[in-house]
């Protein structure tokens, strides 16, 4: 039996960040990203939302065993919902594959109180960078909601647990990218 698969439009397309093999790109039609807060949750993080028109790039990963412990586990403020049929992927056949998204009505917009971490930023940036490059990473802002929320700047002391190193060019790339989006930095220290 084949093993079922994640789509990850996060965090999740780093793959320095988890240990799930059979990683490839692949693409999720009918959804958009947005940043949302929920009360599982002191910060503000990313969603796969419903949106008939939007498709979003991102990885499929295998889950040995159909084994889900450790990912919802590491993803439980989501739901994990069945998307075979919205996946564009290079794999034979239909396998099962899942994303997870948090529920309309747990989800709120992120405010002062429930910033996106800069460190979790970061590591989803660096994801698509190294996957889809440059071009990916304009992608990914354009499919993605809510850059209206602040952004808290915990580079200093990462915050993210999962956070990674991030290079000078990284850095300048990442920080002029989150400066098109009009998104607001705030200092840790603020």
């Amino acid at each position: 039996m084949t093993a079922p698969y994640f789509f990850g439009y996060g965090s999740l397309v780093n793959t320095v960040t988890h240990d799930y093999g059979g990683a490839r790109p692949a693409r999720l039609q009918g959804w958009r990203r947005a940043w949302v807060h929920t009360a599982l949750r002191e910060v503000a993080f990313l969603s796969a939302v419903p949106c008939a028109d939007s498709v979003i790039d991102g990885l499929i990963a295998e889950v040995p065993g159909a084994d889900w412990a450790a990912l919802d586990e590491r993803e439980f403020a989501y739901d994990r919902l069945p998307a075979s049929d919205r996946v564009q992927h290079g794999l034979e056949g239909t396998p099962d594959i899942s994303v997870y998204a948090i529920a309309a009505g747990k989800k709120n917009g992120a405010t002062e109180q429930h910033p996106i971490l800069l460190s979790y930023l970061d590591v989803v940036l660096q994801g698509y960078l190294q996957i889809f490059g440059e071009a990916g990473l304009h992608d990914f802002v354009a499919t993605t909601d809510g850059w209206d929320a602040p952004v808290l700047n915990d580079r200093a002391a990462p915050r993210y647990p999962r956070h990674q190193p991030v290079s000078t060019a990284e850095r300048k790339l990442f920080d002029e990218l989150i400066g098109s989006t009009g998104a607001r930095r705030i200092d840790s220290g603020s």
